[in-house]
Formats: C-alpha cells, sequence, structure tokens
C-alpha cells in the first residue's frame, strides 16, 4: 500500500457516506490519539469552517431529504453560500441546529 497525501485522504472522505465518515472519525478518535490527551479542537478543528452539501447535510441531521428541503423552504435552516445552483450549509449552523433538534425531541 502507497502512502497517500493528508489531500487526498480528505478528497476519499468526502465521497464516503457520512456514516462511514462517522465510523472513521470515532475509531481514529479511540485509537490513534488514546496517549496523546489532544484536544477535540486540535483533532477535528479544521472541520468547524467546513460546508456541507444538501445531501450531506441531511445525512448528518438524520432525515429525509424532503424533510431538509422542508427545514430550508420555512426558514429553519438558511444556505451560508451557493455553489452554481448546489446550497451549502455551514458545519456550525447544522450543528447547532441537530443539538436544536434533540431538545425538542428530549433526547439530550
Amino acid at each position: 500500500m502507497s502512502a497517500i497525501t493528508a489531500e487526498e485522504l480528505f478528497q476519499e472522505l468526502k465521497t464516503m457516506p457520512a456514516s462511514e465518515r462517522n465510523r472513521f472519525f470515532t475509531l481514529l478518535a479511540i485509537n490513534a490519539f488514546r496517549d496523546d490527551n489532544l484536544t477535540h479542537e486540535q483533532v477535528f478543528g479544521d472541520l468547524a469552517n467546513d460546508e456541507f452539501t444538501a445531501q450531506e447535510a441531511a445525512e448528518y441531521l438524520e432525515v429525509s431529504m424532503s424533510t431538509f428541503r422542508r427545514y430550508v423552504q420555512t426558514g429553519k435552516l438558511k444556505a451560508s453560500s451557493e455553489l452554481g445552483r448546489n446550497q451549502m450549509f455551514a458545519t456550525h449552523d447544522l450543528k447547532a441546529f441537530k443539538r436544536a433538534l434533540k431538545n425538542v425531541k428530549g433526547t439530550h
């Protein structure tokens, strides 16, 4: 197996389904930094300003695309930018919205 660059790995991660990315980062957090005592910010800080496509955002929120689109249409979620015809959604906004959804459902 040949070594790949960080940029190549990042591009590969972007093509993974959200559930597999979550699994990957969980494995990484559990195993790779066990003895390093790194903070969450040190490990994942560069993702804080990332953006998700609508499909990725729906997967992250664990809702269907129709439910996600309804959130956008009703103004509960707003795109942070547009790339051509595609709307992009800020990680920070999605994280806050997911937290609010969990609070409404009562599953803290």
